[in-house]
């Protein structure tokens, strides 16, 4: 019948405009999203970067720590040690070789260091490069052998020894302090990138500052037992 058709037909597009008119005043109460926040979507992996810089600082800081230790070795106190000679380097057919690489350093007695070049041809240059390295040490060199003897510490060399002491300390920790700012530096380019959030910087900066001064009181500590070390008679 063309009449009821007319009817349903009528009825079913109010029932359209219904649910257009619906669906509209729906959309426009929807939150809309932030343009600001979601322009760039937050890595998944931004606690990943973090411990990353945070891994690279402590490595890099204990090596800086190692490195003051083993230059404080080579300050001898009144006893013999093989650790005197670490920084001695020696010119070998060019290169710059550690005197430790080139011989058997061993202790016979608590004042004598004895050397035993592995080529006897470059005792010589041994001998030389011992005395060029001023550690207050004269080698006696008999052709197969160099012998140091260790001459007990006057106070005005101890006093040069402390110094010494205290310098390589503040050269360690300054090393330290450097890389605290190279980290930080880079925690802060992960926040400004947007790779990390604000809250997330401030914990990184935070753990490398309690990084930073714990081996920087690892490093007074050393030096402190170096100090001491010196001192005692």
């Amino acid at each position: 019948n063309p009449s009821n058709f007319k009817k349903t037909t009528t009825m079913y597009l109010k029932q359209l405009a219904l649910l257009c008119l619906t669906l509209g005043s729906a959309c426009a109460f929807a939150p809309q999203p932030n343009r600001a926040f979601s322009a760039r979507p937050t890595p998944l992996f931004a606690s990943e970067e973090v411990e990353m810089v945070e891994m690279d600082t402590d490595e890099r800081m204990s090596k800086s720590v190692d490195n003051a230790v083993q230059n404080l070795g080579t300050i001898r106190t009144g006893r013999a040690s093989a650790s005197i000679l670490d920084r001695v380097k020696c010119d070998y057919y060019g290169a710059e070789t550690p005197v430790n690489q080139m011989a058997t350093i061993s202790v016979p007695s608590a004042q004598q260091l004895s050397v035993d070049p592995y080529d006897k041809s470059v005792i010589g240059d041994i001998e030389r490069a011992i005395i060029d390295a001023d550690i207050g040490l004269t080698p006696m060199n008999d052709g197969n052998l160099i012998r140091l003897n260790i001459p007990a510490l006057t106070e005005d060399r101890r006093k040069e020894m402390l110094k010494m002491c205290k310098g390589i300390g503040e050269e360690g920790k300054v090393a330290i302090r450097n890389i605290r700012r190279s980290s930080v530096d880079a925690v802060k380019k992960l926040e400004k990138s947007g790779d990390i959030s604000e809250d997330e910087m401030k914990d990184a900066q935070d753990a490398i500052q309690k990084m930073t001064d714990s081996k920087v009181k690892e490093i007074d500590d050393i030096v402190a037992k170096k100090e001491k070390d010196v001192m005692t008679v």
